[in-house]
């Protein structure tokens, strides 16, 4: 099982810059979840660590082998489409076995008529025929193994090409939104079924997703992407408590961080009665500071308890929890403000303030989070 090491990797198609200069290292055995919004290039890296896009700049190392110029085949990967590529003229069960069965494949076996008989042939083998059916009642797949691609919904397609990339045995997994076409039941159910099978297995898997949060019940590690450039690696704590800036702040968390451009000028930046930061320490610079939250850290309490005078304006039932969407009001420290949106709050289900109610927030010192509002990078203490 190797060591996956993108070194400097780039790519472009034409004059557009898709990848510019990403370097990771997957460890070997790791869940690496690449995690961006659309465009981001996350697929087109995807493609070029399998083989089937080729690097405009750097290297992909298997091992510490240069990988650039090997077939996909060579490089012993298993490859998950968001658009199913499935054979149409195929069965489940002969979509799932496909793999396998070209495992033995010889070039005279392409021949016309020999290709047929020799495809039903290796389907009778025991072995192939227990695989395919034990993987296909693992995606509930057994009451449709006889069917064909056109006879099945988007989602039993995609569970069909999952189960065709699990019934192999690769060096790496490579899963490019595999779940976007199933409901929430089954996407549950199989982000359940990915983590097991990737303990069980203990391959490096390799996944694309926007879904924060598929990446975070999932991924051992995270590469946050934007524009073809990374924004942050780390672990789903390191990405969600210690956002590397402003984009992954907003980016990771439903609702996202709360992020509020305050005026740092002067020797001290005061945010609350109870919270001060001098130069040199949390808050070190002057100037326009951000000031991040998440909305689980923020206390919403009656007026006047807290720093922030604020008003009820949205309260999102969430069933266990409630989202609770505050607009701050002139007095205390919100005159340190220069702009901002909503300020959401998370809160247990049974406490439903009404809407237009006023309230207060407040937060703990610790919990606080600081960017420097011009680069958006986070400050550290």
């Amino acid at each position: 099982m190797p060591e996956l090491v993108l070194d400097t990797v780039a790519k472009t198609f034409g004059d557009t810059q898709v990848i510019r200069s990403l370097s990771a290292t997957v460890e070997d055995g790791e869940f690496l979840v690449l995690l961006g919004p659309s465009g981001c290039g996350k697929s087109t890296l995807l493609r070029m660590i399998a083989g089937l896009t080729e690097i405009t700049a750097g290297e992909i190392r298997f091992d510490g082998k240069r990988a650039n110029d090997w077939s996909p085949r060579e490089r012993d990967v298993a490859f998950v489409f968001q658009s199913y590529a499935l054979y149409p003229h195929m069965t489940v069960r002969g979509n799932i076995a496909f793999p396998l069965v070209m495992d033995a494949f010889r070039p005279w076996h392409h021949l016309p008529l020999v290709n047929g008989w020799m495809r039903r042939r290796r389907m009778k083998d025991p072995a192939i025929a227990a695989r395919t059916d034990a993987i296909a009642r693992q995606l509930e797949l057994d009451p449709l193994i006889d069917r064909r691609p056109a006879g099945l919904s988007g989602g039993q397609r995609q569970r069909v090409a999952l189960a065709r990339a699990l019934i192999r045995d690769p060096s790496i997994y490579l899963l490019d939104e595999p779940l976007s076409n199933l409901d929430a039941r089954l996407r549950m159910q199989m982000r359940a079924e990915i983590s097991s099978l990737h303990h069980k297995v203990g391959k490096t898997f390799v996944y694309v997703t926007h879904d924060q949060v598929e990446a975070m019940t999932m991924a051992t590690r995270i590469i946050v992407l934007d524009k073809g450039e990374v924004q942050q690696i780390g672990t789903p704590d390191e990405i969600y408590h210690a956002p590397a800036n402003t984009f992954v702040a907003r980016f990771v968390g439903s609702p996202s961080m709360n992020l509020l451009t305050v005026d740092g000028e002067g020797a001290q930046l005061r945010i609350s009665p109870s919270l001060s930061f001098a130069h040199g320490e949390a808050a070190p610079r002057a100037g326009r500071l951000v000031f991040g939250i998440r909305p689980e850290k923020l206390e919403l309490r009656p007026p006047g308890e807290g720093p922030l005078p604020a008003e009820v304006v949205v309260v999102e039932s969430l069933g266990a929890e409630i989202v609770v969407g505050c607009r701050l009001q002139a007095g205390g420290t919100r005159d340190h403000l220069i702009d901002h949106d909503l300020v959401f709050v998370r809160r247990p289900g049974n406490e439903r303030p009404a809407l237009g109610s006023p309230c207060s927030l407040s937060f703990a010192a610790g919990d606080v989070v600081w960017f420097d509002a011009v680069t958006g990078l986070r400050l550290k203490p």
